[in-house]
């Protein structure tokens, strides 16, 4: 099982300012040279977000993820299609640094677990036949809440013109595991142990990109309160309060400056053993939302490939 979960994603953009503004709006601790800016959720010790200044425009530069079996990766790369690089200016060459066949770049580093974070409150729900709060209520006053801060980096959704040939490089040459698709728009892919229903996602373009980062937060409840935060801040477009049919994941998506998205989500789908979990091919119905508000006329346009809209 090569791919042991998420670490960080890294774009190039033409301003840090924005990220910088946009990021720590959203919660995350930021530290910036100027050239390069870094982000991490409250509590860790690593990147889950680096920012590179520069660029014309946004530009997904590489992903990083936590692997090990890096040798059996190294041979499998060049037999799924891909190829074994040296690392890119300014990132060091410890682990190992592949290329898909559609030139995503993946940086597989060997390092221990992150230490488990500290647990929220219960979200309980009342229902018919099933009280489980009792004498007590579920909701403080809003101005006792204070900011949402992620807890960790959850997955990746990028572009591709080939859906299921990234499906492909990701689970022959990293070891990753199909979860569920839709026919071949898009699907999602999981660590095969102790893995969120999904760690890297593909969606359909005509161009390799990144389309959106997820980052977990504790309940339902901070999802609509963090993304109803960020829109009112950002002053962007967003798609949400809603869920997901697949992986089950309540949702809130803000655009980013880019154009890309930012995600916050709360009850993720669980595989704990990929070898006990049947992947499902969904009806194009069910391959954005179960429930939730109208979806944005851009939230699938790759602006990496076709800047405008």
């Amino acid at each position: 099982m090569p791919v042991l979960g998420p670490l960080s994603y890294t774009l190039e953009v033409p301003s840090l300012d924005d990220g910088i503004r946009f990021y720590t709006d959203a919660g995350l601790e930021a530290e910036s040279d100027g050239k390069v800016a870094r982000f991490r959720c409250t509590g860790q010790e690593r990147d889950s977000i680096i920012l590179i200044s520069g660029a014309s425009k946004k530009r997904l530069h590489h992903v990083a993820l936590r692997a090990n079996g890096l040798d059996k990766i190294a041979a499998d790369t060049a037999t799924a299609g891909g190829s074994v690089i040296t690392a890119p200016d300014g990132f060091e060459e410890d682990g190992l640094w592949v290329r898909d066949p559609h030139g995503v770049v993946y940086h597989l580093v060997e390092r221990p677990a992150d230490a488990a974070p500290a647990a929220g409150e219960s979200f309980e729900i009342n229902g018919p036949c099933r009280i489980i709060r009792t004498r007590r209520s579920a909701i403080k006053p809003s101005g006792q809440y204070p900011p949402v801060r992620p807890i960790k980096l959850g997955h990746v959704l990028l572009f591709t013109p080939d859906v299921m040939a990234s499906v492909r490089f990701v689970t022959e040459a990293l070891g990753m595991g199909l979860t569920d698709h839709a026919q071949d728009v898009v699907a999602f892919t999981c660590a095969r142990k102790d893995s969120d229903h999904h760690v890297i996602a593909f969606a359909k373009s005509a161009g390799s990109g990144f389309h959106h980062a997820s980052f977990q937060v504790n309940d339902p409840d901070e999802v609509g309160r963090g993304g109803a935060a960020l829109v009112a801040k950002s002053g962007r477009g967003d798609w949400g309060f809603g869920r997901h049919t697949v992986g089950s994941n309540f949702f809130h998506y803000i655009q980013d400056p880019w154009g890309s998205w930012f995600e916050y989500y709360a009850d993720m789908d669980y595989i704990d053993d990929y070898a006990l979990w049947s992947p499902t091919n969904y009806g194009p119905e069910d391959s954005m939302a179960n429930w939730g508000p109208k979806l944005p006329p851009d939230f699938i346009h790759n602006y990496e490939v076709d800047p405008g809209c």
